[in-house]
């Protein structure tokens, strides 16, 4: 699996003055930011369930627009799986499923 990522297709409507968006999966330790699309259309039929299971599985969990979501850990091996704050709750996930949570990442 390659862990690097092409910049995301912009959907948002966001200019690169308004910020950077990436994909979750792309994020390292430290960075922190706005969740602003959740979806499950990336590699379809790569996460071991279907498209809709998986987009139901992360906004049970949370993965809502306009949640602010940093990550705290990272796996060892290939850096997965990660650990994010989200709100107030620490989630744990693969970064292949987290490649469908699309992020305004925060600047200083």
């Amino acid at each position: 699996m390659n862990d690097v990522f092409a910049p995301p297709q912009d959907q948002s409507g966001l200019t690169p003055a308004e910020g950077v968006l990436a994909p979750l999966s792309a994020l390292r330790v430290g960075d922190r930011g706005v969740i602003v699309d959740v979806g499950a259309e990336a590699r379809a039929g790569d996460h071991g369930v279907g498209v809709e299971e998986l987009q139901r599985r992360l906004l049970e969990f949370g993965f809502v627009e306009g949640a602010h979501v940093e990550v705290l850990h990272e796996g060892a091996i290939r850096r997965d799986p990660i650990a994010v704050k989200l709100d107030d709750m620490r989630v744990a996930l693969r970064r292949r499923d987290a490649l469908d949570v699309l992020v305004l990442l925060d600047r200083p």
